[in-house]
């Protein structure tokens, strides 16, 4: 399922295109606002202990990873 999310900072990612492509590094605009379906899991950091993060993955077919629950919003 597709969610209408608004980035709450400028972030720049590495957007996965395909397995035969190297990553991409894009930024991402604060407002800007994307359709991806979204992987929630938890991961542990030595600085902010456990961090809520998501794989998003974009309806062109591009995916970023790890990027924390914090970074977006819902809009739908």
């Amino acid at each position: 399922m597709y969610h209408l999310i608004e980035f709450a900072v400028e972030l720049k990612v590495d957007r996965d295109l395909s397995a035969r492509q190297p990553l991409e590094r894009v930024r991402l605009q604060k407002g800007a606002r994307m359709r991806a379906q979204v992987r929630p899991y938890v991961v542990e950091t030595h600085e902010e202990g456990l961090i809520e993060v998501a794989d998003l993955f974009f309806e062109d077919g591009s995916a970023t990873r790890r990027i924390p629950f914090v970074c977006f919003t819902f809009v739908e």
